[in-house]
């Protein structure tokens, strides 16, 4: 346990920040498994609906640095590959 007022007090911010951050990549979880399933149902329009949206998601995670800026443009890329990817076999 932390024994200075200054430790202490980073030990709530701290807190504060994690649950912040675990809300912010959940969004941006949520939103990539709703394209993910709906590509696997086939449903291309309604998943190029929803890239926008998760694209935001992503972003707003990587401004302020809870995830990695290239982890942002990693997602964002494999998630438009596999969009591209299946409509090409529709």
């Amino acid at each position: 346990m932390a024994n200075l007022k200054s430790s202490k007090k980073a030990v709530r911010v701290q807190k504060r920040k994690r649950v912040i951050n675990l809300v912010k990549i959940d969004a941006y979880k949520k939103a990539r498994k709703t394209i993910l399933d709906l590509l696997n149902k086939g449903e291309l329009k309604e998943a190029e609906k929803q890239l926008p949206t998760a694209y935001k998601a992503i972003d707003k995670t990587a401004k302020n640095n809870t995830i990695h800026q290239n982890k942002a443009a990693r997602l964002k890329a494999r998630l438009a590959a596999k969009l591209k990817a299946a409509k090409e076999t529709k």
